[in-house]
């Protein structure tokens, strides 16, 4: 009987921190506005910074003139807060594991990018942009409103501006005229 109790009273204490990141996963925190926790921010922004440097270098090859000036400016930028989140957990001011590797679904969709070309890459890349943008706006804007570590949601909250720009200039690829025949050629 005690080591029913003391099983019960472990899976209970256990659920709330499994429940939180199955949530933050589904999407269901997002609809609620919880924030998420560290452990889940930290992933999601690691493996979100991965994608958008490795879809953005092949739009730098694929993609038409817009969205070559787009991706070179994604890379940047993504690579500058891919290094100060590194440093964040490196220094011990964050408590959390950095992936080393993307998830499937972002592995899947690069793996979708890598195999289309012309009108079919630009429509595919054009519209995970987008989506990519708008869920780390999200993201970041939870966080930085209910985030339980101070250095992080100071972080969060000011990359929230540039992301948000992200946005922006991801929503108005799809917006560009089409390239004329030979513009995107250097």
């Amino acid at each position: 009987m005690r080591r029913t109790i003391i099983a019960i009273a472990c899976i209970l204490l256990a659920t709330p921190v499994m429940a939180q990141s199955v949530s933050e996963k589904t999407g269901v925190n997002s609809v609620l506005g919880v924030s998420p926790s560290t452990v889940d921010f930290v992933k999601q922004v690691a493996i979100s910074d991965m994608f958008e440097i490795e879809s953005n270098k092949l739009a730098q090859q694929k993609g038409n003139a817009a969205e070559k000036t787009f991706a070179s400016q994604m890379v940047t930028d993504h690579t500058k807060t891919s290094t100060e989140l590194k440093g964040l957990v490196t220094s011990g001011k964050v408590k959390a594991e950095l992936p080393s590797a993307l998830d499937s679904s972002h592995q899947s969709k690069l793996d979708k990018l890598k195999g289309a070309n012309g009108n079919d890459f630009s429509s595919e890349f054009n519209s995970m942009q987008v989506s990519a943008h708008k869920d780390a706006v999200d993201l970041f804007e939870r966080y930085a409103k209910g985030g339980d570590n101070a250095d992080l949601k100071n972080w969060a909250g000011k990359t929230l501006p540039v992301l948000k720009h992200h946005l922006e200039m991801a929503q108005d690829l799809d917006k560009k005229p089409a390239p004329t025949v030979g513009e995107g050629k250097k």
